[in-house]
C-alpha cells in the first residue's frame, strides 16, 4: 500500500519533468572548445557589443540554496505551508499544468533559454511560458495588473544584471511549499562567472505574506551543442488528475519501523548522479538520531524508515546500497519514471 501511495503521489513531480531526450547533437559557432573538440565552460565568459556579459543561450537548472525559515511567515502562512507539507503539495500551479509564476523550487526551475539585447532580454521556459525584461530605462509598475510572470525591468550594475519584478498572481507559488500574495516583489541578480555557469540569487519581499525579505540561490549550467525541447505537462490520463491523487505525508510515519542509529549513520553523506538529463545532488544528514534529507539545496526532509535500507520522503523513496560493512555507496531514488542511481562522494 505504501508504494502505490508514494508512485501515485510522485506523479505530482513527474508531470512537469522536462524530457530526457534533446534535439540531435549539433556543433555550434562560439562555443570555446578543448583540443578535442568537447565544450570548455570554464573560459571567459562572453561579452556583449555593448561589453556587458552576455547571458544568452540555454540554461539547466543545478542547485538551489535557500535561507528561508518557517518563522519568517505570518501566521496564516506557516499553517498553509504545514497543509501543503501534509498533501504533498499537490495544488502546485506545475502539478495543475499550470504556469510557475516566481517559483524557484529545484523541481520546478525550468530549463530556459535567454536571449539578450541591449533593450530587452527574454527568458524562454521549456514550459512554454516566457519572461520580457525591459532594459531601456523604464520603471517598474507601481500597480500592475496581476499576470502569471509579473512585470519586469532589468538594470546593469557592473557585471551584475540587477532585476526587479512584481504584479504577480497570488495564484502562482514561491517554491514547492510557499505562497505569496499580490504584493510580492521580486529582485533577482544574475552572474556568469564564466562560460559554462550562470548564477543567480533571488529576494523575495513580501510584506503581505512574510516578516522579513529572504533569499534563495541558484545556479545554472550552459547546454550546448543542442536545442531547447518543450516540458510536455498533460492531464489527459485519468490516473494523472489532481482529484485521483491520494496519500498524506503522515502516512509514511504509521507505517515507519526502528532502525539502530548506528546503521543510519552509515547513510549519512552527499550523493551525486542525473535524474533524467539533469545534475542531482542528494545530501543526507544523521541529526539527533534521525536522517534527513536535503535534494538539491532544498529544505531538509525527515527520512522515515521503511526497512533497514529503504526510506520514505516527500513521495520519493530511497534505498540505500553498502558493499560492506562500512558506509553507503550508493542511493537509488525512485520516481515513477523509474530509479535514479546516485553515487556517494569522497
Amino acid at each position: 500500500m505504501l508504494m502505490k501511495i508514494a508512485i501515485l503521489l510522485i506523479v505530482l513531480t513527474e508531470l512537469s519533468l522536462p524530457l530526457a531526450a534533446q534535439w540531435a547533437q549539433r556543433p555550434k559557432a562560439g562555443i570555446p572548445r578543448t583540443a578535442d573538440g568537447k565544450p570548455n565552460l570554464n573560459t571567459p565568459a562572453p561579452r556583449a557589443v555593448d561589453g556587458k556579459p552576455d547571458l544568452s543561450g540555454i540554461w539547466a537548472g543545478r542547485s538551489v540554496l535557500a535561507d528561508y525559515r518557517s518563522d519568517y511567515g505570518k501566521p496564516w502562512v506557516q499553517a498553509l505551508v504545514q497543509q501543503r507539507e501534509e498533501n504533498y503539495g499537490k495544488d502546485n500551479p506545475a502539478f495543475q499544468c499550470l504556469p510557475l509564476g516566481p517559483g524557484y523550487s529545484t523541481a520546478e526551475v525550468p530549463t530556459k533559454q535567454i536571449v539578450q539585447t541591449p533593450a530587452m532580454i527574454l527568458m524562454l521556459n521549456d514550459d512554454l511560458t516566457y519572461r520580457r525584461i525591459f532594459m531601456d530605462g523604464r520603471p517598474l509598475q507601481t500597480d500592475p495588473f496581476p499576470s502569471w510572470m509579473g512585470y519586469s525591468v532589468g538594470r546593469w550594475e557592473g557585471d551584475t544584471l540587477i532585476v526587479e519584478s512584481n504584479g504577480f498572481s497570488d495564484r502562482t507559488w514561491l517554491d514547492k511549499l510557499h505562497p505569496h500574495t499580490d504584493a510580492l516583489h521580486m529582485t533577482e541578480r544574475y552572474r556568469r562567472p564564466d562560460f559554462g555557469h550562470l548564477e543567480v540569487e533571488v529576494t523575495f519581499e513580501d510584506s503581505g505574506a512574510y516578516t522579513k525579505p529572504w533569499t534563495t540561490r541558484v545556479g545554472a549550467v550552459f547546454t550546448p551543442d543542442t536545442e531547447m525541447l518543450e516540458a510536455y505537462c498533460d492531464h489527459s490520463q485519468n490516473a494523472n488528475r489532481p482529484e485521483n491523487w491520494v496519500g498524506k505525508a503522515s502516512d509514511e510515519e504509521k507505517t515507519a519501523v526502528a532502525v539502530a542509529p548506528e546503521m543510519l549513520s552509515k547513510y549519512a553523506g552527499v550523493y551525486k548522479g542525473f535524474w533524467g538529463p539533469r545534475p542531482r545532488l542528494v545530501d543526507v544528514t544523521f541529526i539527533g538520531g534521525r536522517l534527513y534529507v536535503a535534494v538539491d539545496g532544498n529544505e531538509r526532509m525527515p527520512l522515515i524508515p521503511q526497512s533497514a535500507t529503504l526510506f520514505t520522503a516527500g513521495g520519493y523513496s530511497y534505498a540505500f546500497i553498502r558493499d560492506t560493512d562500512g558506509p553507503a555507496t550508493h542511493v537509488v531514488e525512485s520516481h515513477v519514471t523509474g530509479d535514479y542511481k546516485y553515487q556517494r562522494q569522497k
